[in-house]
């Protein structure tokens, strides 16, 4: 990542997976700052004792990002601590499997809050920070594989992501002029902890005998490269799309599936 020594970041979903990845991914590229969010506090404080030295500046803010009120303060401290915003990554979001004539409504506006009202929120305070900065800056949307392609079992969550993804193209037309760069990436299967919160994946770990095999189980239904991701490979693409190196790239939708939705 290219002139990175006086930059600032936020990452929402930052305590595991992808989101853990990109914040030490950045960290080692030489940010002056990172802004970290999850509603996971312990994680996101063992995340950030990893990651400290003295040279990078982090603030931690545990919260449940499709909370209003709780980005009103977020958006207050980015902006006391730091003083502007160059890159941000709408990462945090929940999986849920359930078929659509048994889907309860709790289940759906769970992850409808998290996925996209979070979104949405994350964008809204960005874009903010990064227009009073008056400096450009470059947004990253994590939306999925399942936003382009329709599988039983996923509709809140293929619902949120496709809707993710809309939401990033608006961003990236509205925020051009302000030389903000919005893009979204589309993730298939990745090894990261959502998966524990899908029936289905926890089957598959009881059958196969850990989550290894059960990830390399599902590789092999259905993506034709036979693997998934690595968090760390995902947060390699983001930090391209926020790099210099994408300079021109804004309001596209990056597939990082292994050929999935082929």
């Amino acid at each position: 990542m290219a002139r990175t020594a006086d930059k600032i970041a936020l990452i929402t979903g930052a305590a595991s997976g992808i989101g853990a990845a990109l914040a030490t991914r950045l960290a080692s590229d030489g940010l002056a700052g990172l802004a970290l969010l999850d509603r996971d506090a312990d994680a996101l404080a063992a995340v950030v004792e990893r990651l400290s030295r003295p040279e990078l500046r982090i603030l931690a803010m545990p919260l449940d990002v499709a909370d209003e009120a709780a980005w009103a303060d977020a958006e207050a401290r980015v902006r006391s601590t730091f003083g502007r915003l160059d890159y941000a990554v709408a990462n945090a979001g929940v999986a849920h499997g359930e078929a659509l004539a048994d889907h309860s409504f709790a289940a759906w506006r769970r992850v409808l809050s998290i996925n996209l009202d979070g979104a949405f929120l994350t964008l809204r305070s960005c874009l903010r920070l990064m227009r009073e900065g008056g400096n450009g800056g470059a947004i990253v949307v994590v939306s999925s594989a399942s936003a382009i392609k329709a599988e039983p079992g996923v509709a809140a969550y293929g619902a949120s992501k496709a809707a993710v993804l809309q939401l990033a193209r608006v961003a990236a037309k509205e925020a051009a002029p302000d030389r903000i760069r919005v893009n979204a990436i589309l993730p298939g299967g990745v090894q990261t902890p959502i998966w524990r919160d899908v029936p289905f994946f926890q089957d598959l770990v009881q059958q196969e005998g850990d989550e290894q095999a059960a990830f390399d189980r599902m590789a092999g239904m259905a993506t034709p490269l036979g693997r998934y991701a690595t968090a760390d490979e995902i947060a390699g693409q983001i930090a391209f799309l926020l790099s210099d190196a994408s300079a021109t790239i804004t309001g596209a939708a990056i597939v990082t599936d292994g050929g999935y939705t082929l």
